[in-house]
């Protein structure tokens, strides 16, 4: 039988060793790692082989650590992302799903684990279309707050294109070119274009200040 393989975030590592064992007496699950940070769960995404993902929201102290570790983890590899937590404000749940992921569980429930697993392993189109459709709708948030020509200049740094091919493409002079992406920065609190996109692409849930 093949192993639904598991990753668990979670800075408790009393939690981790218990929810490991917990969760490899099920016949078909296997721990295959663990991190008790962002970074170091972010690392190891580019070496560890992993199906699920068990993440808990509150890492350290600071904030949501766990929201931007799941945006920064699927854009390395797909896969399924349970969010474990305490909390129950709509508002942290909202983010959570617009972060991808696939469930949310509060933690005094861990013993639904292996149901969940199994259910976003195998299951989870339905709830893969409406996430795709929340960041559609999270990027519409984001960008309808330009202008049309401004979103179209947008649109071609998204696509890479340099600020010497923006203007050649559209017949823009570059003091006006550089006027529009001076507004788009602002409108964004951006400090570059390149950080104004990574804001797009990870749907509002971006670390300002943190080296990419």
């Amino acid at each position: 039988m093949s192993h639904i393989k598991v990753f668990l975030v979670e800075d408790d590592t009393d939690w981790i060793k218990a929810i490991t064992a917990f969760l490899n007496k099920e016949e078909d699950m296997l721990v295959v790692g663990s991190a008790t940070s962002a970074e170091e769960a972010i690392r190891l995404a580019y070496t560890v082989s992993f199906d699920v993902v068990l993440m808990d929201i509150q890492l350290t102290d600071k904030g949501l650590d766990g929201i931007y570790a799941a945006v920064e983890m699927l854009e390395i590899r797909p896969t399924k992302i349970i969010m474990l937590t305490s909390l129950t404000d709509e508002h942290v749940m909202t983010q959570a799903f617009t972060a991808g992921a696939i469930h949310y569980l509060d933690k005094t429930r861990f013993k639904e684990l292996p149901h969940m697993i199994r259910s976003a392993h195998h299951h989870s189109a339905a709830m893969e279309a409406l996430l795709k459709e929340l960041s559609r709708l999270k990027r519409e948030e984001q960008l309808k707050q330009l202008t049309e020509a401004e979103r179209e200049v947008f649109e071609l740094i998204e696509e890479g294109y340099t600020q010497a091919q923006i203007e050649r493409k559209l017949y823009k002079a570059e003091s006006t070119l550089k006027n529009q992406v001076n507004k788009i920065l602002k409108k964004f609190g951006a400090k570059s274009s390149k950080e104004a996109v990574e804001m797009v692409k990870r749907k509002g849930l971006f670390r300002k200040g943190r080296e990419e």
